[in-house]
């Protein structure tokens, strides 16, 4: 059945009203082959050809380019420190031209709220509740595409002051965590895009959606037109796992996990204040004003060269430490390198990102992650880097940041 096996969905249907608490009576879950194609159904079933869709300025790849080869363009929002502003949002939405845009407004807003793809923000209750008021006034679907949720970190703390968190029951754990979308979901405007992809297995492409009973009909039938439905020995499996653990189970093998993401996020932070010097700053502008901001600046095997051949002290690259999610959002300082403005800062985050690849470390490419068409969303003489702490051992993951930190230092100033 395209909504899933019985008894998977009876988990999810139990497993949704406990944990996300919507805030109508009658939500319907159905399962989906992951939160990609879950978007990709919605792209489908409420979009048409010449339309557009409201997302983060910076925003996960893959979501727009579902959208593009369907003739839907994304519209990119401004961001902050907790991902889409409210205050832009509504500008845009107050302003819309549809003649000098060439298209309606937006019927639809794309979000990952929590461990935001690539920044690593997690948008808080009070600014969600602001969206949401936006979203009724302009009458906007939002699809909350949130597969991190359960990675919820809170903030990072230096090594030399960080302490033992206290022991909470499960009950507390949960009402701990932000609320979803749906907590303020009143009108039954919001899709919810879960997966199991980021808790069990990537491998098992298996999550659902939880939305309104109009929207899950017509959902439902663009399954059974497409993927019909996900694996059904990837579901078993699944199945068969959660039904051994039940819900007290699974949330502590929740729990466990974002205590690992905790580990591993400190561990890559830790990595960089070993090889770097960092400085503490609040920023009084951009998308991270207000926010703690990490800049970085070169520890050189010969301080003195480094000095000479340098016109002014200045950062290599700022980093806001992520507050969910899996990745830190490394700005790059490129109208400090030598050869800028001669070379634009797309080229220059080519180049270093060749050299570190080279070197045996992948980052991705921030220009990858912008939702504008030429990749050109940075800050004047900016570049980025969305850097991974999911997968690698420890050691292998300081390893990593040592090569980083000797491919960086030769390409801003040879030595």
């Amino acid at each position: 059945m395209a909504k899933g096996l019985p008894q998977l969905q009876k988990f999810i249907d139990e497993f949704t009203t406990r944990v996300y608490k919507p805030a109508y009576k009658d939500p319907v879950c159905l399962v989906h082959t992951g939160n990609t194609d879950g978007w990709f159904k919605v792209v489908m079933t409420f979009c048409n050809p010449g339309e557009g869709v409201l997302a983060a300025e910076w925003t996960y790849p893959s979501a727009m380019n579902t959208t593009r080869p369907l003739g839907v363009t994304p519209v990119p929002v401004p961001i902050d420190e907790q991902g889409i502003c409210g205050v832009g949002l509504r500008k845009i939405l107050a302003e819309w031209d549809e003649s000098a845009r060439g298209m309606p407004r937006p019927r639809i807003m794309y979000t990952v709220p929590i461990g935001q793809n690539p920044t690593g923000a997690t948008m808080e209750a009070t600014r969600k509740k602001e969206i949401y008021e936006i979203c009724v006034e302009f009458d906007v679907v939002i699809v909350e595409d949130d597969p991190y949720y359960f990675l919820q970190e809170g903030q990072y703390t230096h090594k030399s002051s960080r302490s033992i968190s206290r022991t909470e029951s499960d009950e507390e754990y949960i009402d701990n965590l932000v609320p979803s979308f749906l907590k303020f979901d009143y009108q039954g405007r919001v899709i919810r895009l879960d997966s199991f992809s980021k808790t069990v297995a990537p491998g098992c492409r298996l999550g659902w959606f939880t939305c309104n009973p109009l929207f899950a009909e017509r959902l439902e039938r663009q399954a059974e037109s497409s993927t019909q439905a996900p694996c059904g020995l990837g579901q078993t499996m699944v199945t068969s796992l959660i039904l051994n653990w039940q819900f007290n189970g699974y949330i502590r093998w929740l729990r466990a996990l974002g205590t690992q993401y905790t580990q591993r996020r400190d561990f890559l932070l830790d990595c960089f204040s070993d090889e770097f010097h960092l400085e503490v700053e609040q920023e009084h502008k951009g998308a991270w004003k207000g926010n703690t901001v990490y800049r970085a600046y070169a520890v050189p095997r010969n301080a003195r060269a480094m000095i000479e051949k340098t016109s002014a002290r200045a950062p290599m690259f700022s980093f806001v430490p992520p507050t969910s999610g899996m990745f830190v959002w490394m700005q790059l300082h490129l109208n400090h390198h030598p050869a800028f403005p001669d070379e634009t800062p797309v080229t220059l985050e080519m180049k270093l990102w060749e050299k570190v690849a080279l070197a045996g470390v992948l980052f991705a490419p921030g220009r990858m992650f912008s939702c504008e068409d030429d990749g050109e969303a940075s800050p004047v003489g900016s570049g980025h880097f969305r850097v991974s702490f999911s997968n690698v051992p420890f050691d292998t993951m300081k390893q990593a940041v040592g090569v980083f930190a000797t491919e960086i230092r030769k390409f801003w100033v040879p030595l």
